[in-house]
Order: C-alpha cells, then sequence, then structure tokens
C-alpha cells in the first residue's frame, strides 16, 4: 500500500472504545511469530476491500492479505462476517 493509500485510509479511521469486539485479541505478522503486533482497534464503520487467497487455518489467513480500496459505496452491514458462509 502506498503512503498516500494510508494517508487516506488513515483520514477515515476512528479509534474503538475498549468495548470493541477483539478488544484483548493479538495478532502477529508470521504464522507462529512469537511477538504480536502493536495494535490499534477503530470503529467498524469503514469498509475496506482486500485481495487474499482463500488458505484459512484456525479462523487465520495463512498468506498475506493486500489492501485494495475502501468501498464508500458499503456499510459494514453489507459485510458477510468473516467465516461466515
Amino acid at each position: 500500500m502506498g503512503v498516500r493509500a494510508r494517508q487516506d485510509l488513515a483520514e477515515q479511521l476512528v479509534a474503538a472504545s475498549p468495548q470493541h469486539p477483539w478488544a484483548g485479541a493479538t495478532f502477529s505478522a508470521a504464522w507462529g511469530a512469537k511477538s504480536a503486533l502493536a495494535t490499534t482497534l477503530v470503529r467498524p464503520q469503514t469498509v475496506a476491500e482486500f485481495a487474499g487467497d482463500t488458505a484459512v487455518d484456525a479462523g487465520r489467513w495463512r498468506h498475506l492479505v493486500r489492501f485494495l480500496r475502501v468501498r464508500a459505496d458499503m456499510s459494514p452491514d453489507d459485510v458477510q462476517a468473516f467465516g461466515e458462509s
């Protein structure tokens, strides 16, 4: 993701309250990584499109995903929750 795309996305994100559904979760940059990434949870109000393959194991993407674009034409209610079919 380019610098301009990161800046545009950052302008649309708002930090979440402590009641965020993922509060307390940890995230890593690699499968089986021992150290957690620093994470700022945001309000689920912006829809972004990502590209990834179908390799998911135990609810985690097995390979990197790539940011494509913000979907201003969609609301979070339009998006199926991860793992739902």
